[in-house]
């Protein structure tokens, strides 16, 4: 589908072309009347279509989450070599974040959606047929670290989806898109309670084996249903101007801490249960009737933050979100130290909410600081659809780089919590360190966007 460009006094048309079938080469999502006419419909049916795949993308990047608690006494593992694991899944798949965000401009976004969602067949597949008692260590965390692409998904996705829309709707926009990504983290955690609950601990294979076919659908609608934009391609050097953006380095800073725990928690929650609480949680299928929750309250939260960036501003709910997520930790913390499930649950509850609502408002400062920076640059003079264009491109780079570094933050969670559990039985030296960044996060965020100056980004 190519939409033409649209001639004076005249409504822009959709129009399909046989040469270029799926690419659109006028996308004016500023335009209300070209929004309103045509532009929203077409965003929201690859919106709709990028969740899916996302979402199925999240599931298989963080299966190893789950694949842990059926990892018995038969497979000779430790704590601490299932902690190992899961961070492999993490690390992979934050590192490969930057490449997949730029194959959207490569490629187009529906043709990587397409590729990126047959990918998810290579770890499914490996680990449906490998995965069995006698298996090495070693292949395990080989398994773990091809499910990465699973985590590339979402940047590219993201970064597609920022293009689509307005910067006015991008908060809500983003914040769906993620946020049914995210979903995919309880999804795969209630897939695996499922198996428990029937099959029994000794069926691992049975979690993967259910996603096959739903990867096939995913790449199959995509092919059938999204669109590439023509104008969606980097500057030459877009990662490399963007990196030496301050800006840059402060918003993957934040994102650490509401993305990387959001991700490290989901990746984690489970095992902690299970080392922690022994005696509340002997089995893998008491721990699995728990994770899930704070996975997928922290996904339905994400649009939330998203909505109220949209009216509040990015930077205000996210300060206030980190003054939150600090207040959680402590309960964590203290709970750990008193041995209180009950309390340690509401804190763990709470920064699931938390870091859910930050990812929302954290990506939906992004595209609004370039976007004042291009407003800046207007008036001084610079061409407006070139500052624009500018602008778009910048904040698609920061997405990616952004995204990647804050799914490192999952890594970061998950070796605390390894190094607290191995060196001192309890993970009350992982709580404390997550306490100390949080309240660095909501001093950055205040000191940088907040503080009154003159100067100060508007908008952000």
């Amino acid at each position: 589908m190519t939409i033409a460009a649209e001639s004076p006094g005249t409504s822009p048309e959709a129009t399909t072309t046989a040469a270029r079938p799926h690419w659109i080469d006028d996308w004016r999502p500023e335009d209300v009347e070209f929004w309103e006419s045509k532009g929203k419909d077409i965003a929201r049916r690859n919106l709709i279509f990028s969740i899916f795949s996302e979402h199925i993308g999240f599931s298989v990047w963080t299966m190893w989450s789950t694949l842990v608690l059926f990892l018995g006494p038969a497979y000779g593992l430790t704590p601490a070599e299932k902690f190992t694991i899961v961070s492999v899944a993490a690390g992979c798949g934050s590192f490969l974040r930057l490449p997949y965000t730029f194959a959207v401009a490569k490629f187009g976004g529906r043709n990587w959606t397409i590729v990126s969602a047959a990918l998810l067949l290579l770890p499914t597949l490996a680990t449906f047929f490998l995965l069995e008692p006698g298996i090495s260590y070693e292949t395990l965390l080989v398994l773990s670290a091809i499910a990465g692409v699973g985590g590339g998904n979402f940047a590219s996705s993201m970064a597609n989806i920022n293009v689509f829309y307005p910067a006015r709707l991008k908060g809500r926009a983003l914040g769906l898109n993620a946020a049914g990504g995210n979903l995919g983290v309880a999804t795969i955690q209630i897939v695996g309670l499922i198996i428990l609950a029937t099959a029994g601990v000794n069926h691992p294979k049975m979690v993967v084996g259910i996603y096959i076919p739903f990867i096939v659908v995913a790449a199959v609608l995509s092919a059938m249903y999204m669109d590439n934009i023509t104008s969606a391609a980097n500057e030459k050097g877009a990662m490399r101007e963007v990196c030496k953006d301050a800006q840059t380095w402060i918003m993957s800073f934040l994102y650490i801490g509401t993305f990387g725990s959001f991700i490290g928690f989901g990746f984690a929650f489970g095992q902690v249960l299970l080392t922690q609480f022994p005696d509340q949680f002997p089995t893998a299928r008491d721990a699995a009737e728990i994770t899930f929750i704070g996975a997928l309250i922290g996904s339905i939260a994400r649009p939330v933050g998203g909505v109220m960036a949209d009216r509040l501003g990015g930077a205000l709910v996210t300060f206030w979100n980190f003054v939150g997520m600090a207040v959680f930790a402590s309960l964590v913390w203290i709970a750990s130290m008193q041995e209180s499930l009950p309390l340690h649950l509401i804190g763990f509850v709470g920064l699931f909410i938390t870091s859910g609502i930050g990812n929302g408002s954290t990506y939906k400062m992004i595209p609004m600081i370039f976007r004042a920076k291009a407003q800046l640059a207007v008036a001084a003079g610079e061409d407006s659809a070139v500052a624009d264009k500018h602008a778009r491109r910048m904040s698609g780079a920061l997405i990616g780089i952004a995204g990647a570094i804050g799914a490192f933050g999952g890594v970061l969670v998950n070796i605390a919590f390894r190094e607290s559990f191995l060196r001192n039985g309890t993970g009350d030296a992982a709580y404390l360190s997550f306490l100390l960044f949080y309240a660095a996060c909501f001093v950055v965020t205040w000191w940088v966007y907040l503080r009154p100056r003159d100067g100060k980004l508007l908008g952000v």
